[in-house]
């Protein structure tokens, strides 16, 4: 299993890496909006940044600009994956792609149908949304739990779930549990997985005893 920061903010990304927590990055346009500056830049820094694959999403959802666009991101970096949105247009660009080896992320994953479809266009990653579905009333982590059945079942298809939409701690739980490929979360989930009541109240204790030996 591999954890995935889900920023485009550098000091993100960095403490992630220092925790061993960024085998890899996956941003998108309104994440890189918020650090200001070029998408090339920044999509740059981050990938010299981490060793593993840093996904990078297109702005156009039309055939031919996907597939522009797509090889321009591509050409930044080795560890770039050109990451597009569910749609036809995508799966034919994704299809496209497999062929001239570049590793694509088919993103905006809401029904195992969608996820059969990315995998069989050649998909590296199929990239289902947990908390939005939850969102609606839907059962995010069931979805997950298809699409994991789904690959398994099926070994010809050698495509990699990457859950998003992460939102709490008990989501990468679950999600562990499953086996899915790769969990990508917000800094803030990571950071709240490292917290718990009683370590507090340990390392409180802790320090209350070491008082009386210095003392």
């Amino acid at each position: 299993m591999d954890i995935y920061v889900d920023s485009a903010n550098l000091k993100e990304i960095e403490a992630a890496k220092e925790l061993g927590l960024a085998d890899g990055v996956t941003t998108n346009p309104t994440l890189i909006a918020k650090e200001g500056g070029s998408m090339r830049e920044i999509l740059g820094k981050i990938a010299k940044t981490v060793s593993g694959p840093v996904h990078a999403e297109v702005l156009n959802l039309e055939y031919a600009a996907i597939l522009k666009e797509g090889r321009e991101l591509a050409k930044i970096a080795d560890n770039i994956v050109v990451k597009i949105p569910m749609l036809r247009d995508g799966l034919r660009a994704a299809k496209a792609f497999y062929e001239e080896g570049i590793p694509t992320n088919i993103t905006l994953i809401f029904s195992p149908a969608q996820a059969i479809l990315a995998a069989k266009a050649g998909a590296t990653y199929v990239c289902p949304f947990l908390g939005r579905l939850d969102d609606i009333g839907h059962d995010g982590l069931l979805l997950l739990s298809q699409i994991r059945s789904i690959l398994d079942a099926n070994p010809d298809l050698e495509t990699k779930i990457i859950a998003a939409s992460i939102r709490t701690p008990g989501h990468m739980i679950e999600l562990s549990q499953m086996g899915i490929d790769i969990l990508t979360a917000p800094s803030k989930v990571l950071q709240q997985m490292e917290k718990h009541p009683l370590t507090d109240q340990g390392i409180a204790a802790f320090i209350e005893d070491a008082k009386k030996f210095s003392a």
